[in-house]
């Protein structure tokens, strides 16, 4: 397989969206016309359907650890391995983010980005999530601790000594899904972002 294959079936796998699919299984309404708008499990447990999101929340995040995985096993010998590896992982994220099946409107990316980087790296992946978690049970701003999260990501990268093609493929990553954030950002700047188990519920988050 050509190194631009792996990109293209990356995109296609990131472009699948659990949100959707989750939400038909389970005899929901689509994910889209309700709450933020947005196609993640944050939105689909606005449904009141824990399983549905759980399950939104591990399909989004093992196509990322899938593709970046595949490509780490089968990219060929013959190319540069580590670079394939880094558009891999920036491909399945932006399919998650531009899905071409959604007409290019997808969700943020936190839990594809968190399979991305458990694939590169398991150790990298458990900080990232510690981070999130850590900064999730103090705040309860599920979009803050995303927001901290994704700032660690590359720094944790070079921490753990990664090489460069990883390091920048993980720094434009965060700074994609710190982008994807900008309204949790305003709101919470405002102090108008809802957090992790309150009533209001603002169109901003994940």
């Amino acid at each position: 397989m050509t190194p631009l294959i792996f990109v293209v079936c990356a995109y296609l796998i990131g472009s699948v969206s659990f949100a959707v699919l989750m939400s038909k299984a389970f005899g929901l309404a689509d994910p889209r016309s309700y709450g933020s708008g947005n196609p993640g499990a944050t939105n689909v447990l606005r449904s009141g359907k824990k399983a549905a999101a759980a399950l939104t929340l591990i399909g989004d995040a093992a196509k990322g650890w899938l593709a970046v995985f595949l490509a780490i096993q089968f990219a060929p010998h013959d190319a540069p391995r580590l670079m394939i590896v880094a558009l891999v992982a920036l491909a399945v994220f932006l399919g998650h983010v531009f899905p071409i099946f959604l007409k290019f409107k997808g969700g943020k990316g936190v839990a594809t980005a968190l399979g991305v980087l458990l694939a590169i790296s398991l150790w990298m992946g458990l900080f990232v999530l510690f981070t999130w978690l850590l900064v999730a049970v103090v705040f309860r701003y599920s979009s803050l601790a995303a927001l901290v999260a994704a700032i660690m990501a590359p720094i944790f990268a070079m921490l753990i000594h990664l090489r460069p093609e990883l390091v920048l493929a993980t720094a434009i990553m965060s700074m994609l899904l710190i982008w994807r954030h900008k309204g949790n950002i305003q709101n919470l700047m405002t102090g108008k972002e809802s957090k992790i188990g309150g009533k209001k519920a603002e169109p901003q988050s994940e």
